[in-house]
């Protein structure tokens, strides 16, 4: 078995290698490792980094211009290759630690895609209105979709390779992630949560999602509900 870890990043240099050793040296016990990176468009320097990465362990795709996380996930699907699919961002607020968590409900087949909840496990406290907002788009996803989920808008998204088959994915940015869960749940799928450790970053640390990708992020869950 193979586990695709696809890595979306965009400007990210003082990150993106410490992330990168974090994925390679995870132990997931027998399941291989394919680590696709998508640089998105980056011009702090990040590409420089990335070249000096790329190895037999890490496929480097680029954007030459700046798209969205949603476009370069949609870039690094089809190079995909593994039995399992994780989204991994490029900062340090995710641990790759909890990987073996996130795969073991799909390794008991007790479910098809696990979502990783940063309200359920033990985390460095988020920006306040960040929190609002979070829980509030789950709490939309749940309305609309007739689910529990604790956090629709999690990074650590794992899938089965039969979970994601007929699913086209058309957002670019952040909407990518109310987009997928819409699609998921459309399917009849039911998504599986596990508690995950995080450590949200500032914006002066480089955190980049803003109020206005919330506004987004609703509509999408308003429009993927009614329309494919």
């Amino acid at each position: 078995m193979k586990l695709s870890v696809i890595v979306p990043v965009y400007n990210e240099r003082n990150t993106v290698q410490e992330i990168l050793r974090r994925v390679r040296s995870v132990d997931i016990g027998e399941i291989a490792k394919e680590i696709i990176v998508v640089d998105d468009g980056s011009t702090d320097g990040t590409p420089d980094i990335l070249k000096l990465e790329e190895d037999s362990t890490v496929k480097v795709l680029r954007h030459a211009v700046n798209q969205g996380k949603g476009a370069a996930i949609k870039t690094g699907l089809p190079h995909a290759t593994g039995d399992f699919i994780i989204i991994q961002d490029a900062d340090l607020e995710y641990d790759p630690d909890d990987y073996r968590t996130l795969l073991a409900p799909v390794l008991k087949k007790k479910a098809e895609v696990v979502y990783g909840s940063r309200f359920t496990g033990e985390h460095r406290d988020m920006l306040f209105w960040h929190s609002v907002g979070n829980k509030f788009l789950s709490l939309v996803t749940n309305v609309l979709y007739n689910t529990t989920l604790s956090d629709m808008e999690t990074c650590y998204k794992l899938f089965t390779r039969g979970a994601l088959d007929g699913i086209e994915i058309k957002s670019n940015r952040f909407n990518f992630e109310p987009e997928i869960t819409a699609k998921v749940l459309k399917k009849k799928i039911r998504i599986y949560e596990v508690p995950i450790s995080y450590a949200g970053r500032e914006f002066e640390e480089g955190k980049k999602i803003t109020w206005r990708d919330g506004f987004s992020a609703l509509w999408a869950l308003v429009k993927y509900r009614f329309t494919n």
